[in-house]
């Protein structure tokens, strides 16, 4: 459907009168009524104000597409209307709005008013083509102009899509799979910048990105056999074994976003070597590319765990949060969170996830150096470690007197139980390796599993003790931490998450924050909100930064702002690095800043989240909530207000604000 179909003539207004954002509203649903879309005009009046209470449609730049889908609409449809002298429509950039368009959409149809928001969304990025839609002098003019725009829009998308399928027909020259731990932003963005390199280079890419909701645009075996090389953007564990013999760079996922030129001139100039798979072949994507150190390696194989310990984290943290909000009635009582039937529902179902939650993190591990032989001997060795079973515990009848014996190495000892799982397994292979080949097919199916798990079980239950009296000692002293300490914790904790923006330091962060959350007090529970605070503020302060302080932006920039509203309020810190790729020096500092901010605030009153991402949307579960949205703002200030100092006001002609 094009946007004309829903346009009729009669719809659009030239120069309307609106001098407040109800009077725009009264304008844009009588133009809609003269369209001969509503049948109810109060009944649609209210539903498009309802709409306008959740969240303001003014997008800024002094456009705004009310909408709303209601029983009161007969028929999709569209109404326009400019107004020179500019209404306050409350835009994100606090900018009058001139360019209005009206969505109707009847209750009980398709989404069409969704397709058509987004269309117009897309040809309203266009700062040229609004500015020809507001000096159109009547509404035959204006609706030319939008079919015209449209017209275009879809001849390049069909452009690209055919050359999509002609890509497909003849091969690729590269391909690539992106994935980082969570798959949330950087998996996507190098994947962007790859494509976009690429193009420039006049060479064609395909990307599989292995993102949080599974792998998209998934190599089949013909795009791999034609291309002329391989890269691997990872920061977690990726199986190789369908690259075999084909030239392989490895690297972080950091660099296929910042130097995705140098990554494909290695593939096209022959510099990268051919990887042959064997035991290990999806265990360090980095030996078959650029080499890393001790750290690295470790740092991937706990990342590896992380990406899939989220899942259950998440899930089973807001699951037992919800659980809390529910049981109102059992509030103060030792019922609290399951004396009611849908309070004890939540609250098993998020128990069960979490008590997942440490297996799952060291079997995964162990997989990362193993491959899958670790799986079984890691995810054993992370439930003894959970559990605290030590070799005292065999000593006795094993009976409810024997509770005593069980010494729990918690977060801990379930790091150091999948790494000894994965390293145990290694050797194990190796000296296994001296075998008969008559035995070569019963080893990963009895051998490794049998001997991984027999080895992972006695060590574990050795360590178990000494793994159990250092993590005691380390919750204790957390637990006793108070006042200036709490703060101090805070601000370290915050503002580790604004260094890397989701590389190695913020996730050292976040897993500090979900092992104290998984501790289930309310000391890991301030942790936690203080380090979810310092991942919002990022992408905020520069949201708020590019809305107050236009001209030190450009106009890419102030776009790209925008989306950073909803990428902080979502705790996806990521949002900021574009920001901070294209001006380290200016934004990291000031990003740091405001998370220490927010985060030292948010110990010092006290805030705690038992849920471990989700942002501002699990406000309701977070303890003392107006405080936290307090400190919140105030990093954000702080951080905006550093930034917007920092930077030098550009030139008219780079910040697009020239007359």
């Amino acid at each position: 459907m094009r946007i004309n179909d829903l346009l009729n003539v009669e719809s659009i207004r030239i120069g309307g009168a609106a001098a407040t954002k109800d009077e725009a509203i009264d304008e844009l649903v009588g133009l809609m009524v003269r369209g001969g879309n509503v049948v109810d005009e109060e009944g649609y009046a209210a539903a498009v104000r309802a709409r306008e209470a959740e969240f303001s449609t003014g997008l800024g730049d002094g456009i705004a597409i009310p909408h709303a889908k209601t029983a009161a609409v007969s028929a999709p449809g569209l109404a326009a209307m400019t107004v020179p002298a500019g209404v306050d429509y409350e835009s994100l950039d606090g900018e009058p709005t001139t360019l209005f368009f009206l969505i109707a959409a009847p209750e009980g149809g398709s989404d069409v008013h969704l397709e058509v928001l987004s269309r117009l969304s897309t040809l309203l990025l266009d700062q040229k083509f609004c500015a020809r839609l507001r000096a159109a002098k009547t509404p035959e003019e204006f609706r030319h102009l939008v079919d015209e725009q449209e017209t275009a829009r879809l001849s390049e998308e069909a452009a690209k899509a055919a050359g999509a399928a002609e890509r497909d027909r003849e091969g690729y020259d590269v391909v690539a799979v992106t994935a980082c731990p969570t798959g949330i932003a950087h998996t996507f963005m190098a994947a962007e910048a790859l494509e976009k390199k690429a193009a420039e280079m006049g060479l064609k890419i395909k990307v599989e990105t292995q993102g949080q909701g599974g792998a998209k645009n998934v190599l089949t075996q013909a795009d791999v056999a034609g291309a002329r090389g391989v890269i691997i953007a990872a920061d977690k564990n990726v199986d190789l074994s369908r690259f075999d013999g084909k030239p392989l760079y490895s690297c972080s996922v950091t660099r296929g976003i910042n130097d995705p030129g140098a990554l494909i001139s290695l593939i096209i100039e022959g510099k990268a070597a051919v990887y042959h798979a064997g035991a290990g072949a999806n265990v360090a994507v980095a030996e078959a590319g650029e080499s890393e150190g001790v750290g690295r390696k470790l740092y991937k194989d706990l990342m590896n765990g992380v990406s899939h310990m989220l899942p259950f984290v998440v899930g089973g943290g807001i699951l037992m949060a919800l659980s809390f909000l529910l049981d109102q009635p059992g509030l103060g009582t030792g019922a609290y969170g399951h004396s009611t039937p849908l309070a004890a529902f939540f609250n098993l179902a998020g128990n069960q996830a979490f008590n997942f939650m440490l297996p799952i993190l060291s079997g995964y591990i162990a997989m990362s150096i193993a491959d899958r032989p670790g799986l079984a001997a890691g995810f054993v060795g992370g439930w003894i470690a959970k559990e605290g079973y030590t070799l005292g515990y065999l000593a006795t009848d094993m009976g409810a007197e024997a509770t005593g014996a069980l010494v729990s190495a918690g977060f801990l000892g379930t790091l150091f139980a999948g790494f000894a799982a994965g390293y145990l397994v290694r050797g194990i292979e190796r000296l296994c390796d001296k075998l008969p080949s008559s035995v070569e097919g019963v080893k990963p199916i009895l051998i490794y599993p049998v001997l991984g798990v027999f080895a992972t079980s006695l060590v574990m239950m050795a360590v178990n003790p000494v793994m159990g009296a250092i993590s005691s000692a380390l919750s204790g002293f957390l637990n006793g931490l108070s006042g200036s300490s709490m703060v101090l914790l805070g601000i370290i904790a915050a503002g580790m998450q604004a260094t890397d923006m989701g590389g190695p330091i913020n996730k050292a962060a976040y897993v500090f924050g979900t092992a104290a959350l998984a501790e289930q007090t309310v000391t890991g529970n301030m942790i936690m909100a203080a380090v979810m605070a310092g991942g919002m503020v990022p992408p905020l302060a520069i949201a708020l930064s590019t809305t107050l302080f236009k001209n030190r932006w450009t106009e890419a920039d102030r776009k790209a702002g925008v989306v950073n509203w909803i990428m902080g309020l979502s705790y996806i810190t990521e949002g900021a690095i574009p920001f901070a790729a294209a001006d380290p020096l200016r934004v990291l500092p000031a990003c740091i800043a405001g998370s220490a901010v927010a985060g030292g605030l948010s110990m010092l009153f006290g805030c705690a989240s038992p849920a471990p991402h989700g942002g501002a949307w699990v406000i309701a579960v977070i303890a003392n909530p107006v405080q936290y949205l307090i400190a919140l703002a105030a990093g954000t200030v702080v951080g905006a207000l550093v930034l917007s100092l920092l930077k030098r006001p550009l030139p008219p002609e780079q910040n697009g604000l020239a007359g």
